[in-house]
């Protein structure tokens, strides 16, 4: 009995997730994951100036709580601020744990997007551009930094013309319904839809979100790997000879890529 309460306790936590079809149990560690990490910081694309619209906790940005490593991409307040909401309405804090602000998820996004993921370095990225097979996965004509700048823009955009405010000021339930727009390709992206769909934006964001919260802790998420420890997964152990005679099941601290033990 305790068993089947803790399984329905996780699977209730993240009920935004349970709408969109992904199971957080689906992406582990970093060693898993390689849609996004890896970058070049030899030539970043920065975010195109610093607008005079600061956010509520300054320069630090109101989506960045007290962790703060820097940013290379998101020079702009407002829009890292709005980008660190929508992921933490993707993977909410709650009573299991913390969410993807305070794992570092967005500082994560903000390195991945500053380097080779967001500028599409090792993907061919010329034309001629056709429709691609839903299996075929992210095939905008943009670069990824550009389609998140533009999926940021229309976030505000659909916010102002929803509810009057950017989207940064919303309530939970109106931020949800907003990204769900986006989900199901309702959004209007501002461009045509061979240009960018609102469901590449969304895939993108949500795929960035988990892989910022479980990725190593080097690529700047999974803070404290937080996420790790949410999941008992020991990340990147140098051995398991003291453990893999051990009948019972062994709880191991996780390591990570760099550093000792934590």
């Amino acid at each position: 009995m305790a068993d089947k309460n803790n399984k329905e306790k996780q699977f209730s936590r993240r009920d935004f997730l349970k709408t969109t079809g992904v199971a957080t149990g689906g992406i582990i560690g970093g060693s898993m994951l390689g849609g996004l990490v890896g970058f070049n910081l030899d030539s970043p694309t920065e975010e195109a100036g610093t607008s005079g619209e600061s956010a509520d906790q300054g320069s630090e940005g109101a989506g960045s709580g007290d962790y703060n490593p820097g940013r290379i991409f998101f020079h702009n307040d407002a829009t890292f601020d709005t980008i660190s909401q929508a992921m933490e309405r993707i993977y909410p804090e709650d009573d299991m744990g913390p969410g993807a602000i305070a794992l570092g998820a967005p500082f994560f996004l903000d390195m991945q997007l500053a380097g080779e993921y967001g500028n599409n370095t090792r993907e061919y990225m010329q034309g001629p551009f056709y429709e691609g097979e839903p299996t075929q996965g992210y095939q905008s004509r943009l670069i990824r930094s550009e389609l998140f700048r533009l999926g940021i823009e229309r976030l505000d955009t659909e916010a102002n013309e929803m509810f009057d405010d950017n989207f940064r000021n919303l309530d939970g339930e109106q931020m949800d319904e907003i990204l769900t727009r986006f989900q199901e390709g309702e959004a209007d992206m501002g461009v045509p839809a061979d240009t960018a769909k609102p469901q590449d934006f969304f895939r993108l964001l949500r795929s960035a979100t988990i892989e910022g919260v479980y990725a190593d802790p080097l690529y700047r998420g999974n803070l404290n790997m937080e996420g790790w420890k949410m999941k008992n997964f020991p990340g990147h152990q140098h051995a398991y000879i003291q453990e893999i005679d051990t009948d019972s099941f062994t709880e191991i601290n996780p390591q990570p890529l760099f550093g000792g033990d934590h």
